[in-house]
């Protein structure tokens, strides 16, 4: 019987607490997880995964965005690979990346622009979908799809817990300053 794992809401109000929450994924992972970033221009997932980089040992300034490169590699704690599609017009281009190579290893993968190509993913990703608030607080929602990513948000509930007094989740165990 499979457990079912409720999709987690955040409130993220500075860029530093983006990264702060992506630090504290980014101490939990195992390897061989897909993160499945969605959201517009601006929406923080590169500072997400900066503060991933950061939980797995990588520092925080080599992180930068794979717009035009489309995929970075970075050595830590586990390997990290960041991939953008922002720029990928079609699934064929996928290919030419090595997209479905990647997603295979035991590396962490981190996707921006996921629901660009959604049929590409595999089953068993974790989602998180940014949305802007105001110029600088942002709205998350974490969804896993598949028993690793299940396993990873019980993890991420862990650290993450409700304001007293508010609907709204706050961090736990993250970094309380940035992982800069």
């Amino acid at each position: 019987m499979a457990i079912s794992i409720s999709p987690l809401g955040l409130t993220l109000s500075s860029p530093e607490e983006t990264e702060s929450f992506g630090y504290a994924i980014g101490r939990l992972l195992r390897g061989g997880e897909v993160l499945a970033l969605i959201g517009e221009l601006g929406a923080g997932k590169t500072a997400f995964v900066r503060g991933i980089g950061a939980g797995l040992g990588i520092p925080a300034a080599s992180v930068t965005s794979p717009t035009y490169l489309i995929v970075q590699e970075y050595q830590g704690r586990l390997p990290l690979i960041h991939i953008d599609l922002y720029r990928l017009q079609n699934a064929q281009e996928t290919e030419s990346i090595g997209l479905s190579d990647y997603l295979t290893g035991d590396a962490a993968v981190a996707i921006e622009w996921a629901d660009r190509f959604p049929r590409l993913l595999p089953e068993d990703r974790l989602e998180v979908r940014f949305f802007h608030r105001t110029r600088t607080t942002r709205r998350a929602r974490v969804e896993a799809r598949g028993s690793r990513s299940r396993s990873l948000l019980a993890r991420i509930g862990k650290v993450v817990r409700p304001t007293l007094g508010s609907a709204r989740p706050s961090l736990q165990a993250g970094r309380k300053t940035s992982p800069r």
